[in-house]
């Protein structure tokens, strides 16, 4: 296939040619499980394509669901899992005309379900599937300036006449299948099989006629151990649109088990449809040997291998041997100085276990510590398996565990042990010399994935705390609204995510609400979400408008030259007004739920993603906020999973937000969350508007640089008190505070400098702003001769308090005067 890409990508102008050689070449192997992938390579090769895609009609017809893709990230372009095969998307309407559909920039930009994600240019091509009925259509996708060239094109219609599926034909019930083809009804568990699936799983002629449908009657003949392997493929809560392929055992009438190899794929249906897992049942049986203990070692060094944690570990050993040793009872510690330390016991329940582990029924080993026991202690020490036949005479703790056979699984790991593992029988039991080689293995394979799970759990936790740190640990008090928030980690592994949020108060009674997500799921995104918030914060709180703050924060990650990108959401709310200003950098736009129980998805417009390209635009859109409004920001996690798109995420968040009493916020934030699929990590911001009790008094004063400038911002400020009626002892105060203040900006800076008076019942802050970023210094002394210096010393004497903020541009220098009366 290298040499493909290369003579394909060198020779554009003959394409066509060299494209149909390789088609011919795929389509040689019907059977092959990747030949819908690489046929869609094709596209990517020959066409020029950025991203190439299937779908095809479920059961009945309708939807059109993703089949397979390759490429870029459909999200990239905005697209979805499925289309209404009545809708108007490309899909749909290729399928309808029976030709071709192919769409520049403009007019995807008024195709209704063709959503737009970012700045992309893109042109896009749906074409009709020949010879399927009807039923499926190849998109592709090209990001070059001239689109689809024409033998790009001719490229696109010989990849549509070559593709073909089992997912693409699947049949209603009661419709004969092919021989070796499956389709699995996952609502009712009914099945449709082909005539060698059933010959497969030992049905003859006469018998296969009395098949009943069920997929628990083939589950039934499949050896006992992997039926939970077989089954988490059979089960739709465990699976994503994609392939599957596995292979399992089923019972034969004499002889040993026969391997099978299960290719599978799961394909939503339609509304009122189930979801179907169709595939092919084929013989594995002549690449796997007969069932043997190496099997089962490979088996459990597989199980391991993605044991994340220490309880997973012990799951996968106790998986791994009770059934084969056909055991009664397993227990797994971990060795921790001179204690050993429950992990796994099997089966749980404390009426399974001798009488005294019943009594001292703990975390901790009964009578722990280790040299308690010399038996065990002598095991532990020497460093491997240690076998007691029945009627071996034991230490109390050890003798009932197996009374027809106790074996002691040292568990090494490093030059060290790192736990021990107890397996018991109740009635006597041989071992034989396969099984003593078959507990050997199993050990060192165990230590060693017990001391990954440790280091595995020690990062989870460091990177956790390094989270927990990042993220706000108190909300600040808001005047005339209440914000709060949520944040779960996702439950589909154990790295953490870089989901964050943030409340920023600001001055003039304005609030900065912001929420993110940084790309993928470790360390380094949980690092790189520590700084975007950071970055934002110190942006905000330097006086920028919502715009040029994220426009800063997109340029300092693309400085960062790191491989992650991050979308963000900022709302700068007005609190006194009840007016916001809101931008998007890739992310949801927010849920408004209004005082009637209305709710909406602002419609504000959106750039690209944090940190994509180094010059963007993020525009700024205006929300109308009336007291009693909720406004909800939110991650992907919460919105998007397998069985909906981000879309109908949104509306069923607006749904679930406008059935919620809002007048306990928290509340509201567990209704929400209570449904969250928790594949992704989730965070959630909720601010709910309530409005101002007493709005502050304001004014301003440009301040010129004339002769006279203190004289005219001095009357300015006393007609102001007296207009808002300051008592008369309290302005010599003011005006002093307001000359100094005034004269420093005047003389220490160049450029603008403004006044702003704002008075919040009986405290009137006093700021001036300048063009200097340098903040004023208090004199740590004064000589008698000194000319200058105590105007600062002035102005706190005379402050309940007084200090320097950056703004845009500059700073600003404020004092607050407590008034009297």
């Amino acid at each position: 296939m290298a040499n493909v890409v290369s003579e394909g990508a060198a020779d554009g102008g003959r394409r066509t040619p060299h494209a149909e050689v390789v088609l011919k070449t795929l389509t040689a192997d019907p059977d092959s499980p990747e030949r819908l992938r690489h046929v869609l390579e094709l596209a990517l090769v020959f066409a020029g394509a950025s991203f190439a895609a299937v779908y095809a009609t479920g059961e009945g017809g309708d939807p059109l669901c993703l089949v397979e893709s390759v490429g870029l990230p459909r999200r990239l372009y905005g697209l979805r899992d499925s289309y209404p095969r009545a809708g108007r998307s490309p899909v749909a309407e290729a399928l309808r005309a029976g030709r071709p559909v192919w769409l520049g920039p403009d007019e995807l930009a008024d195709c209704p379900e063709s959503r737009r994600a970012g700045p992309r240019e893109f042109f896009l091509a749906a074409l009709p599937v020949r010879g399927d009925g009807g039923g499926a259509c190849l998109l592709a996708v090209s990001e070059e300036q001239a689109g689809f060239e024409p033998d790009e094109r001719a490229c696109l219609e010989l990849i549509a006449d070559a593709v073909s599926h089992p997912a693409l034909a699947q049949p209603a019930e009661g419709v004969e299948l092919p021989s070796g083809a499956f389709s699995l009804s996952m609502d009712s568990g009914r099945v449709e099989v082909g005539e060698e699936v059933l010959e497969l799983f030992g049905f003859g002629a006469e018998d296969a006629e009395e098949f009943d449908g069920k997929v628990e009657t083939l589950l039934r003949l499949t050896v006992p151990e992997d039926l939970p392997s077989l089954m988490s493929v059979v089960e739709a809560d465990h699976m994503s649109i994609g392939d599957r392929e596995l292979e399992f055992r089923v019972l034969q009438p004499s002889g040993p088990p026969k391997w099978l190899r299960l290719r599978g794929r799961l394909v939503p249906g339609g509304e009122g449809r189930p979801v179907r897992l169709v595939g092919t049942v084929s013989d594995a049986s002549k690449l796997r040997s007969d069932v043997t203990d190496v099997a089962r070692v490979q088996r459990l060094a597989a199980a391991l291998a993605i044991a994340g944690t220490v309880r997973d570990v012990g799951q996968a050993v106790v998986s791994a041997l009770r059934g084969p040793l056909r055991a009664d009872r397993i227990a797994l510690a971990e060795l921790e100085n001179d204690r050993l330390v429950v992990t796994v016991l099997d089966p749980p329940e404390q009426e399974a276990w001798p009488d005294l582990w019943r009594r001292e029924w703990r975390s901790e080993w009964p009578d722990a510590p280790v040299r308690t026991m010399p038996t065990l202690a002598a095991a532990l020490r020497e460093g491997r398996a240690q076998i007691w036949p029945a009627g071996t005479v034991l230490e109390p703790a050890l003798a009932d565990v197996g009374p027809g056979g106790l074996a002691v699984l040292p568990l090494p790991a490093v030059g060290r042990m790192a736990g021990a593992c107890l397996i018991g029988w109740d009635a006597p039991h041989d071992f034989g010399p396969d099984e003593r080689a078959l507990l050997t293995a199993s050990a060192g394979l165990a230590g060693q994935a017990l001391m990954r799970a440790h280091a595995f759990d020690a990062e989870h936790e460091l990177v956790g705390m390094l989270q927990r740190q990042l993220l706000p640990r108190r909300l600040p008090e808001l005047p005339g609204a209440v914000a709060v928030t949520r944040y779960l980690p996702s439950t589909a592994g154990l790295e953490l995510g870089g989901d964050w949020y943030d409340v920023i108060p600001l001055p003039d009674n304005h609030v900065a609400l912001v929420i993110g997500d940084v790309q993928g799921h470790s360390a380094g995104a949980a690092t790189l979400m520590g700084q975007m918030r950071t970055a934002l914060r110190a942006y905000a709180v330097e006086g920028h408008p919502p715009d040029v703050v994220v426009s800063r924060a997109n340029r300092l990650l693309a400085d960062l030259e790191t491989d992650l990108f991050a979308t963000c959401a900022y709302v700068d709310v007005d609190l006194e007004e009840g007016s916001a200003w809101c931008v998007r950098a890739g992310h949801l736009p927010p849920v408004l739920r209004h005082p009637d129980g209305a709710t909406e998805i602002a419609e504000a417009e959106g750039g690209p993603p944090l940190g994509v390209l180094t010059q963007a635009d993020f525009p700024m859109s205006p929300l109308r906020l009336q007291p009693g409004t909720v406004l909800a920001l939110t991650t992907d996690g919460l919105v998007e999973s397998v069985e909906a798109d981000i879309d109908e995420g949104m509306e069923r968040l607006a749904g679930d937000l406008a059935a919620c009493d809002t007048a306990d916020l928290g509340l509201v934030a567990d209704a929400l969350l209570g449904n969250a699929r928790r594949s992704d990590d989730v965070a959630l911001l909720l601010v709910r508007y309530d409005g101002m009790a007493s709005r502050p008094q304001r004014e301003s004063w440009t301040v010129w640089r004339v002769p006279q400038a203190v004289g005219h911002t001095r009357r300015f400020t006393r007609r102001t008190l007296r207009a808002w009626g300051v008592p008369d002892d309290a302005l010599d105060t003011v005006l002093l505070v307001v000359s100094e203040l005034v004269t420093n900006a005047l003389v220490h800076t160049d450029g603008r400098v403004r006044l702003d008076l704002t008075r919040v019942n009986h405290l009137l802050r006093v700021a001036v702003a300048d063009s200097s970023p340098r903040t004023p210094v208090k004199p740590t002394s004064i000589s008698w001769e000194a000319t200058g210096g105590r105007g600062i010393l002035l102005v706190e004497a005379m402050s309940a308090a007084w200090g320097a903020v950056p703004v845009s541009g500059g700073k600003q220098v404020w004092s607050e005067i407590a008034l009297t009366g």
